[in-house]
C-alpha cells in the first residue's frame, strides 16, 4: 500500500534506518566514561497531514481534529505485537524529528519557549531541537487495522520514523499534583480570541485540500498575542500586522483581545514564483489567490 504522501513503506524504511543511525552519541559528565552510540531500527512511519513544520501543531492537545496513521513495517511480526492495542484510548508514539536530522539542525543549551519571556534550559522545555532528536507524543487511537494504527490528535510530521509504541496508562502516566516548573501558573499567557475572515477561511480550506494545514499553527501562535517574539515573527504590515510561518505569511488585525486573520500569502517573491525556485503548491496558491499589493 502506498501512503498518502506517495512514498512507499520500503523506501521510508531505508531512509528511517539511515536517520536512526544518525542519532548522536549519548553524553555524560566529562569524568565519566561515555557509552558507545546506539543504533535504533525504526518499526514504522507516520502518515500525517502535516508535511511542513510550520503546519504542525506544537502539542497534540491542540490538534484534536488532526487524523493520521502509523504504519508498521511488514515481515517483522508486528501484526501480533499490535494485538490488544485497540483496547487502549491513547498510545505514546516515540519518533525521530527527521526534518531536523535531514537539515542538520543542532541544539542549544538555552532556548526561548513560545510561552516564556526568558530563556530556559533545554531539558526544562519541550523544544524539538535536542541532542538526540527523539520526540514523544500521546495520540488517541481510533482503530487498528493490520499494520495500521489509525489515530487522531496527531501533531507529528508526515514521514517521521517511529521507534516504539507504548500504551498510555492513565494511573501511571498522569500526575495531577505534579509541579509544572516555570509553567506553574494555570497559563502564563491568557489566550487571545482568534477569528478568520471569509477570504482567509477560503484560503485555509484550499491549502488543506492541497496537503497543508496551517490553521492549528496560526491559532496556537496568535493565541499568545500580536507582540513579536522569538517564536512569533510578527511585524507591522499595511494597516495591520503580518505573521511569518516558514514560507507562509498571515495578515491579521488585533483589537482589544481579539485577532482577526484577514488573508494568507506565500512568502515567495514574484520572481521566484515565476520560476522553479518556488514549490508548486506556492505557485498554484498564488495563481488561485493573486496578491493585490
Amino acid at each position: 500500500m502506498v501512503p498518502p504522501g506517495g512514498r512507499s513503506a520500503r523506501g521510508l524504511l531505508e531512509r528511517a534506518s539511515q536517520l536512526a543511525q544518525a542519532l548522536p552519541a549519548l553524553c555524560s559528565n566529562s569524568d565519566l566514561a561515555v557509552p558507545s552510540p546506539f543504533s535504533f531500527d525504526p518499526i514504522g512511519v507516520v502518515h500525517s497531514p502535516f508535511r511542513e513544520r510550520s503546519s504542525a501543531p506544537r502539542q497534540a492537545s491542540v490538534a484534536r481534529d488532526a487524523r493520521g496513521t502509523i504504519e508498521l513495517f511488514a515481515g517483522r511480526g508486528y501484526e501480533d505485537a499490535l494485538e490488544g492495542l485497540d483496547a487502549w484510548d491513547y498510545v505514546w508514539v516515540i519518533f525521530v524529528f527527521h526534518k531536523n536530522v535531514e537539515e542538520g539542525r543542532g541544539w542549544k543549551p538555552k532556548v526561548l519557549p513560545p510561552r516564556s519571556d526568558a530563556k530556559r534550559g533545554l531539558f526544562a522545555t519541550r523544544s524539538p531541537h535536542r541532542p538526540n532528536p527523539i520526540g514523544l507524543s500521546a495520540v488517541k487511537i481510533e482503530r487498528v487495522e493490520g499494520l495500521f494504527v489509525h489515530v487522531r490528535q496527531l501533531d507529528v510530521l508526515d514521514g517521521s520514523p517511529v521507534l516504539d509504541l507504548k500504551p498510555y496508562v492513565a494511573y501511571a502516566d498522569a500526575y495531577a499534583e505534579a509541579r509544572a516548573g516555570w509553567l506553574e501558573t494555570p497559563d502564563p499567557v491568557v489566550a487571545w480570541e482568534i477569528a478568520f475572515a471569509e477570504p482567509a477561511a477560503e484560503q485555509l480550506e484550499w491549502l488543506r485540500a492541497n496537503g497543508i494545514d496551517l490553521q492549528g499553527s496560526i491559532e496556537a501562535t496568535l493565541a499568545l498575542g500580536p507582540q513579536p517574539h522569538a517564536y512569533r515573527r510578527i511585524r507591522p504590515h499595511g494597516g495591520g500586522m503580518r505573521l511569518a510561518l516558514k514560507e507562509w505569511r498571515v495578515d491579521f488585525v488585533a483589537e482589544s483581545r481579539r485577532i482577526v486573520v484577514t488573508s494568507i500569502r506565500t512568502g515567495y517573491r514574484a520572481k521566484q514564483l515565476a520560476s522553479d525556485a518556488a514549490p508548486e503548491v506556492h505557485r498554484a496558491f498564488s495563481a488561485r489567490f493573486p496578491d493585490p499589493t
